[in-house]
């Protein structure tokens, strides 16, 4: 890699690094192991920078996800933590967010990976099949379960998330 693509890479790991971080937390459900994802994803795409340097976000977030996934293949299905962490005092939707985790965790990994790709990452469903390798109707029927097992599993959701 060349001096001015260190800097080009640099730049975009700089400007992006905060939302792509949040974006591997919500698939990992745990810090560190979202750091990890993210600098392996970022350590694939600066091997490829020169090819995608036009539109890194959506290479870093496919890397992502596939890694993610193969994670999940290997080590099975996740379950949820027993104890939740300590909540801080000044944050009046914390009860709401750590209910909110508790449910995408209980997911399984395709529905929780189709809901991080539409509606934390608000990409369109052609650009969530791509980025998942399926169909347009399976990204808008998946949404659809992963939905629906949402208002099963915190029925006091539905009115934040409007997903009623």
């Amino acid at each position: 890699m060349n001096q001015e693509a260190r800097e080009s890479f640099a730049r975009f790991v700089a400007a992006r690094s905060g939302s792509l971080i949040r974006t591997a937390y919500v698939l990992t459900g745990d810090q560190h192991a979202a750091e990890d994802l993210l600098q392996s994803a970022l350590t694939r795409t600066a091997a490829k920078w020169k090819g995608v340097r036009e539109n890194p976000d959506a290479y870093v977030r496919k890397a992502m996800y596939h890694e993610q996934v193969g994670k999940w293949r290997r080590h099975g299905r996740e379950h949820p933590a027993e104890r939740l962490p300590d909540r801080g005092a000044d944050d009046p939707d914390v009860d709401l967010r750590l209910t909110l985790e508790q449910a995408l965790l209980a997911l399984t990994p395709r529905r929780r990976m189709v809901l991080v790709l539409r509606y934390y990452e608000d990409l369109a469903e052609s650009e969530v099949a791509s980025i998942m390798g399926c169909s347009v109707g399976t990204v808008r029927s998946q949404t659809h379960r992963a939905l629906a097992r949402l208002r099963e599993l915190a029925p006091e959701l539905a009115e934040h998330l409007e997903i009623a």
